[in-house]
């Protein structure tokens, strides 16, 4: 079984959406990094020195690869990515290898099968 690593950078009010969409679309689980902190195209503001910016949460999904795509369309849905430019990011990247999957690996195969 093959997986890919999916990254989203979320703003921290829409983590929980997110989190949810993706189950429903298939993740098993997730990864949970609070309280990053990024630049965009725009230079975020300040107010005396004090960033202005929301807090983002980084969520990190290892998935199988032919639930990948959906899972991915349906985290930008989810964080409302493309509908606001500050809003994330979410990105897929091959997995070469992976252990301590091996509980989720039974329970994807039947889901895969059902899916082909």
């Amino acid at each position: 079984m093959r997986f890919k690593l999916i990254i989203a950078f979320v703003e921290d009010d829409r983590t929980d959406a997110v989190l949810e969409a993706a189950r429903d679309a298939g993740a098993t689980g997730s990864t949970i990094i609070n309280n990053a902190r990024g630049e965009g195209l725009n230079k975020k503001r300040t107010f005396f020195g004090l960033s202005l910016e929301t807090q983002r949460d980084v969520l990190l999904f290892l998935v199988e690869e032919h639930l990948s795509r959906h899972i991915l369309e349906t985290i930008e849905q989810a964080g409302g990515f493309e509908a606001n430019s500050s809003a994330g990011i979410a990105i897929q990247i091959d997995v070469e290898d992976a252990v301590g999957v091996s509980h989720q690996i039974e329970e994807l195969s039947s889901k895969i099968e059902d899916e082909l």
